[in-house]
């Protein structure tokens, strides 16, 4: 049954009011974020508000939520289509294609799927190499009257990319955030980063990639300071730039057996001054390993470091003079605690107390 925010936003989608549409539906969504209808409808909106990643974004969750979603798969195609990604698209009308085989539309945009990548793939062919590594970009004519620009919202967190070969580095700069917090999704030539925790402002960084990556092999961990990102690459060419650019040139491709093990990766960056990305994440490394806590919370941090760094005897050793000793004594000595139960040692001026149950 449809909720009150959900008739609101179909009613506002109508009157082609579809950034209120997206709202509401945001909202219903809140209420209700196991409904794959609500992320499919508001694919639908994004799609007429040109917000093309988010509606990827949405009807991939519908999908997720309800395979047998046709539209969802539609919609899906629809975005994808508009960003040039039409193999990702063409994949999306040929499952939905599946679940309505009376529906027209799918073997109509099916087919002209199929005509773009005939056509990419002509082009590419055509290109000789000069052609594929110089482009002529036009000046943008500078209006003679100043215009006044209003700045951009400055966004919650930092990030930067370096590559290799056969991947793309992103890391977003986020401390302290649950990995719970966090959702990464993958498409052919799209990152849709989402970061909610709670008292802190959502974070949405969702770019059309330069290029294409292999949604499988992709992989995020969530650290203690940063979000890494691992983007395989679909193809092993150098990214100018993390983001898809139309006036960028056609990329260059890379001699992988050229590049030695001792080469370190190229750090783009839009700075004109070169900053050396490794120190960085080495001084970060390392404050988080100085990092001081106080309270338990540094005494846990000291004792989970000696155990890191334990070998399996000492582990043990740890674990067993712990517990017998009802957390008063933490000896690495396995030799010496392994034969003989471990008598509690409590600080000077107290007495430890066995509680009866």
């Amino acid at each position: 049954m449809a909720s009150a925010l959900e008739t609101k936003a179909k009613e506002a989608f109508i009157d082609d009011h579809f950034e209120l549409a997206v709202d509401l539906y945001s909202q219903a969504i809140g209420q209700n974020p196991k409904r794959a209808e609500l992320y499919a409808d508001r694919a639908q909106a994004n799609i007429k508000l040109n917000n093309l990643p988010e509606a990827v974004a949405d009807a991939s969750k519908a999908i997720e939520l309800d395979p047998s979603m046709s539209k969802a798969y539609l919609r899906k195609a629809t975005a994808c289509m508009k960003l040039e990604e039409y193999q990702t698209a063409k994949a999306a009308l040929e499952a939905g294609a599946a679940l309505a085989p009376g529906e027209s539309r799918f073997s109509k945009l099916i087919k002209e799927c199929e005509e773009r990548i005939a056509e990419e793939t002509g082009e590419l062919l055509k290109q000789t190499p000069e052609e594929a590594t110089t482009k002529v970009v036009p000046v943008k004519a500078v209006p003679s009257d100043p215009v006044t620009v209003a700045a951009p919202a400055k966004p919650s967190y930092r990030h930067e990319f370096y590559q290799k070969p056969e991947e793309v580095v992103v890391t977003i700069f986020a401390k302290g955030i649950p990995r719970e917090c966090v959702r990464v999704d993958y498409g052919e030539q799209i990152l849709s980063v989402a970061i909610n925790a709670p008292g802190k402002d959502a974070y949405h960084f969702q770019p059309r990639l330069f290029g294409k990556i292999i949604p499988d092999k992709c992989r995020y961990d969530v650290l203690s300071t940063k979000i890494e990102i691992r983007l395989a690459k679909a193809e092993p060419i150098h990214w100018i730039s993390l983001e898809y650019s139309r006036e960028a040139a056609v990329p260059q491709r890379i001699n992988a057996s050229s590049v030695t093990a001792n080469q370190r990766p190229a750090y783009p960056s839009s700075k004109p001054k070169r900053v050396d990305w490794d120190k960085i994440e080495a001084q970060v490394k390392k404050e988080e390993k100085e990092e001081q806590l106080d309270g338990d919370a540094g005494l846990n941090k000291f004792f989970r470091e000696i155990y890191q760094d334990a070998d399996e005897d000492a582990r043990r050793a740890m674990q067993k003079s712990f517990v017998e000793s009802n957390g008063t004594v933490l000896s690495t000595n396995w030799k010496e605690v392994g034969v003989k139960k471990v008598e509690g040692s409590p600080p000077d001026g107290m007495e430890l107390k066995k509680w009866g149950h």
